[in-house]
C-alpha cells in the first residue's frame, strides 16, 4: 500500500487496517506495518495481577470512555521518541469524531493520568498505544478497556507486537495467517464499543 504522507486520511487507515496494516510515520513517510507475528489479547485469558486488581477495588481512578480521546494521544505521545505527530493525533481525532476510534481515560482529582486509545471496527479493536503518568493507570485502562469489549461482544484485541509488559497480562503472538483469519471473522460483528 503506497500513500504518500500529505494523503494519509481516515478511509485510508480503516482501509489499512481493515487488510491487516497499520500505519507509522518515520521522518515524514508512512511506512505500513504488517508484522509476520501479531501480539494480540485473548480476551477470556487477560490476566490482573495481585496488585492491579487491588487497585482496581480501591478505586484509585475515575475510568471513562470516550471523553477525551485527544488527550489520551498526547498523553501517548509524550515521550522522548514517538510515532504520533500531530498530522496523526487530527487524524484519528477524526476518526474519533466519526465513531471508529475510541479512548479509555484514568483520572485522578480532575487530572488525566492515564488511558488507551484505538480503532473499533466490527467486532475488532486495535489497540495502538497507552501511557500513563501514576503507577497502574495504563493498566486499570488496559483492564476497563477488556471488559467493555467483552461486555460489547468484541472478539479480537490487537495489540500489533507483544512486549513482555503485555505478555505480563496475557498477551500472546500469532502468526499474520492467523490474524487475518481471526480479523476476518471479526469484521463480520456488529458490534459498538459506545
Amino acid at each position: 500500500m503506497s500513500v504518500r504522507y500529505e494523503d494519509l486520511s481516515p478511509e485510508i487507515i480503516e482501509i489499512a487496517y481493515r487488510r491487516g496494516m497499520f500505519p507509522v510515520e518515520h521522518r515524514g513517510i508512512i511506512l505500513w506495518q504488517e508484522p509476520y507475528e501479531r501480539g494480540i489479547i485473548p480476551l477470556d485469558g487477560f490476566h490482573i495481577s495481585r496488585s492491579l486488581a487491588k487497585t482496581l477495588r480501591r478505586g484509585i481512578f475515575q475510568v471513562t470512555y470516550n471523553q477525551d480521546f485527544e488527550g489520551v494521544m498526547r498523553g501517548c505521545a509524550d515521550r522522548p521518541k514517538t510515532w504520533i505527530t500531530e498530522r496523526f493525533v487530527r487524524i484519528y481525532t477524526a476518526m474519533h469524531r466519526l465513531g471508529k476510534a475510541h479512548s479509555v481515560e484514568c483520572w485522578r482529582e480532575g487530572r488525566l493520568v492515564g488511558g488507551t486509545y484505538g480503532v473499533a471496527l466490527g467486532g475488532a479493536f486495535m489497540a495502538e498505544s497507552m501511557f500513563h503518568y501514576e503507577t497502574n493507570a495504563s493498566k486499570v485502562a488496559l483492564a476497563m478497556l477488556v471488559q467493555r469489549l467483552k461486555e460489547r461482544g468484541f472478539v479480537l484485541l490487537d495489540t500489533q507486537y507483544l512486549s513482555p509488559h503485555l505478555a505480563t497480562m496475557g498477551a500472546i503472538e500469532i502468526s499474520r495467517i492467523e490474524y487475518m483469519e481471526r480479523l476476518k471473522e471479526a469484521l463480520k460483528l456488529d458490534c459498538r464499543f459506545d
